[in-house]
């Protein structure tokens, strides 16, 4: 029996041990407190988040490190991206060469700008970077625990870690594909999260379809751009972790970065918003990243810096949804050294030539 750790009791980290149960696992859920884990033991699941679920024998919970990692063939880390770092250091001692290391976090790290990957490389022995992976696409963990058909992305530098991490992780509705750009693939799901923001701050104004779509098409062109500056794929972004979880993300009522901006349109401070809310909405936290990266990059980001300014500076989200819809219009691809034009005239040569 394969044996996975679930580090993280958030509600995809859950939902992730549920799905590796039904396949017949042997899941130990790590939780941050004794008390935590004593109440998941005795009283089961938060039927509110989880209703009519139970947790099944071969789910165990535990607050130990050492007891949730021993022999571990797989680690799924389903934690905020504040405190992957704090968590995957307090995992790294148990790795076994062989452990499969899954980040399932969609965002970015304030202060060092790195993505997951980046976080977990920097504290696990040099000889086990290449059994990282990070899954992203469009992952409403409410449906999936409920088993409605969904698909992802898992990504890996290393073809066969990610083919590996396939198999474990595929069920017969939980389609999962393989990637190795997983800059691409990390960036486009934590990414996206700042466009959830804004496109529920449109839906709570009432603005409608077509200017919801007109924004979503542009902040993916606009998060694409800030990818290739870092080394992704365009492409990446065309495919589930970036068009499919934008879609998901900006549409649902189910995501929490939506559900952060159509609160902001009624008017509640971000704060009173994010204290109210029991899981984090990482879109709050990744604006700000993102942002200095573009400056740092030199590009020109209007819908982050434009968010930025709602949360963290203030401004009236009315006021800035009306200078994003006013502002000066140009080429499509074209913004401040986004260099999307690139791709299609290495194209055209690669074609002539």
């Amino acid at each position: 029996m394969q044996k996975s750790t679930i580090i993280g009791t958030t509600s995809w980290g859950i939902t992730l041990g549920l799905l590796l149960a039904g396949k017949g696992h042997d899941v130990r859920l790590w939780a941050r407190t004794e008390r935590e884990a004593r109440h998941l033991r005795e009283k089961g699941l938060n039927q509110e988040r989880f209703e009519g679920l139970v947790l099944p024998e071969n789910i165990s919970t535990t607050s130990h490190m050492a007891e949730a990692m021993d022999d571990a063939d797989v680690v799924i880390l389903a934690v905020p991206s504040a405190t992957m770092r704090q968590n995957i250091s307090q995992a790294a001692r148990y790795l076994k060469k062989s452990t499969l290391i899954i980040s399932a976090s969609k965002g970015l790290e304030i202060g060092s700008n790195k993505r997951m990957s980046e976080v977990i490389g920097e504290e696990i022995d040099d000889n086990f970077q290449s059994n990282i992976c990070a899954l992203s696409g469009p992952q409403l963990a409410r449906e999936i625990m409920r088993d409605l058909p969904a698909a992802s992305v898992i990504a890996a530098t290393d073809s066969r870690t990610a083919r590996q991490a396939q198999r474990v992780l595929t069920t017969p509705n939980f389609c999962v594909f393989t990637n190795t750009d997983i800059i691409g693939v990390e960036l486009a799901g934590a990414l996206k999260n700042i466009l959830a923001i804004g496109a529920g701050i449109a839906d709570g104004l009432g603005y409608g379809d077509n200017a919801k779509a007109a924004f979503m098409t542009r902040g993916l062109t606009e998060i694409t751009a800030l990818g290739m500056s870092l080394g992704a794929n365009p492409l990446t972004f065309s495919g589930l972790a970036g068009l499919g979880d934008v879609i998901a993300t900006c549409t649902s009522p189910l995501s929490r970065n939506h559900h952060v901006g159509v609160e902001l349109a009624k008017g509640r401070p971000v704060a009173e918003i994010l204290d109210s809310m029991t899981e984090v909405a990482e879109g709050v936290n990744t604006t700000l990243v993102a942002k200095t990266i573009a400056e740092q990059q030199g590009l020109e980001m209007p819908i982050t810096e434009k968010l930025h300014q709602v949360l963290y500076e203030g401004i009236d989200p009315i006021q800035a949804a009306v200078e994003l819809m006013g502002g000066n219009t140009k080429h499509e691809l074209a913004g401040r050294r986004w260099r999307l034009f690139s791709v299609f005239r290495a194209e055209r040569h690669t074609t002539k030539t």
